[in-house]
């Protein structure tokens, strides 16, 4: 974004600002975001400390879903001639970009937006996502809010009473989302009262008890598969399927056994069957037929997924800055990204398509960099792994330079967070006595003035 000078809109004083009015999905997917969460067009005055958006009109553009959207602010009393100039030039720009065949109809009648929030819910609206949704959102965080201040379950129970239908699997991963970005904040008090409504949520609520009972079988089918170990053959892994006790639990073990679900294993079940007789006959049957249909799906979800990742991929090495395009899709890079990523790079380089492999190793680069732990991570499992006490203190002196405020704070925060989740006690007292370690340390400098 070009750096712009423009005066405050408190203060009228001249400061410069990054102003973006055209957000054009198809050559920059963090556009989309970016436009959604508000985070543009942010202005801060060194003069009067005014922060806030700036006015502006806006072009939204999205090829794929032949979208073209206009926002002109009112408050910045425009001449009627002046607006239609400064949108034109704006979508003269989306045009000029586009090759002949993909000039199509809608790019000639643009829709106009009275409003921010019409603009948002048009493009909203785009992806399924109703301006009712929208609201639907917004009373299950209010709910949720009011639930977790609340330290009494008499309180939390009335509040079900009066809006429980709220309370759906979608309100379950609003919370789950609200609680990570609580503990990567380090905000362990919201953290902690979310985990606690959690807990009483799951306990209380109807869909609550479905995500207990569905989490105890996927851990129940990871289990089987588990205990099987090396010796998990596909003849191991029919009978498990055999012995499971409901659908749902072979739906968990096609998911997490795919690959072994092959020709020999289905030819290993249709002897099965052949021999079976009476009752045993038919349930195999019924449980052919229930594979056959799972594996299917979950086969059609995959190709379909993998064609999105590949669809993906082919728009961010078009994009004159891969690596900023890259990062803003690292929210969903997840295994098979990765695997559709890498098998990419592999065909392009057996094509000796030197360049587009080039560009893809670029994204895995991005991908990498973000993944690696940050620098106060790798350094707490240096510490960890110092054999005993007298190598720990050489090391704090060595990297004394590090041991600074914000490490201490992500040092506590890690320690508190393993001994809150009681999944690695071992791990949780090793953390804490780091901890402790480290803040003497810490003090021991300060005093010495080192």
């Amino acid at each position: 974004m070009p750096k712009t000078q423009i005066n405050c809109p408190n203060c009228r004083q001249p400061i410069v600002a990054d102003i973006e009015q055209l957000f054009n999905v198809s050559e920059d997917p963090s556009a989309k975001q970016r436009l959604l969460s508000g985070a543009f067009n942010l202005a801060q005055c060194p003069h009067c400390g005014y922060q806030g958006n700036l006015a502006t009109p806006i072009v939204y553009h999205d090829e794929e879903k032949e979208l073209l959207l206009t926002f002109i602010p009112t408050e910045i009393g425009l001449p009627r001639d002046e607006q239609e100039r400064m949108i034109g030039s704006l979508i003269n720009r989306v045009i000029d970009r586009l090759p002949q065949e993909k000039r199509k109809g809608y790019l000639l009648q643009p829709k106009a937006n009275l409003t921010m929030q019409s603009l948002v819910e048009a493009i909203l609206g785009a992806d399924g996502i109703t301006p009712e949704m929208i609201n639907a959102q917004q009373k299950r965080l209010e709910l949720l809010q009011r639930m977790s201040t609340a330290n009494d379950d008499d309180v939390r129970a009335e509040l079900l009473k009066q809006d429980g239908d709220l309370v759906d699997a979608d309100f379950f991963n609003l919370m789950t989302r609200l609680m990570e970005t609580a503990r990567m904040s380090g905000d362990q008090d919201s953290a902690a009262s979310l985990e606690d409504l959690q807990t009483f949520l799951l306990e209380n609520t109807e869909i609550g008890q479905e995500i207990q009972e569905q989490t105890e079988e996927v851990q129940a089918a990871v289990n089987s598969l588990r205990e099987a170990g090396e010796e998990l053959t596909r003849e191991t892994l029919l009978d498990i399927i055999i012995d499971a006790p409901s659908d749902q639990r072979v739906e968990i073990l096609v998911s997490l056994a795919r690959p072994g679900m092959d020709y020999e294993f289905f030819r290993l079940l249709t002897d099965r069957i052949d021999r079976a007789r009476g009752k045993g006959r038919k349930r195999l049957i019924e449980i052919r037929e229930l594979l056959l249909e799972q594996t299917r799906r979950y086969d059609e979800e995959m190709e379909a997924r993998v064609l999105q990742i590949r669809d993906l991929l082919d728009k961010l090495i078009k994009e004159e800055n891969i690596s900023e395009a890259a990062a803003s899709v690292l929210p969903v890079v997840d295994e098979m990204f990765l695997r559709v990523l890498n098998e990419q790079i592999e065909a392009a380089r057996k094509q000796g398509d030197i360049e587009r492999s080039t560009q893809l190793q670029k994204v895995l680069e991005v991908i990498e960099e973000a993944s690696s732990p940050p620098p106060e991570v790798a350094l707490i499992e240096e510490l960890l792994n110092a054999p005993d006490d007298r190598t720990l203190r050489q090391l704090l002196q060595e990297r004394k330079e590090e041991i600074t405020p914000e490490f201490l704070g992500v040092l506590s925060n890690l320690s508190l967070q393993m001994e809150q989740s009681e999944q690695n006690q071992e791990m949780a007292e090793r953390l804490k006595s780091l901890n402790q370690q480290v803040r003497k340390f810490s003090m021991e400098i300060n005093l010495r003035g080192d």
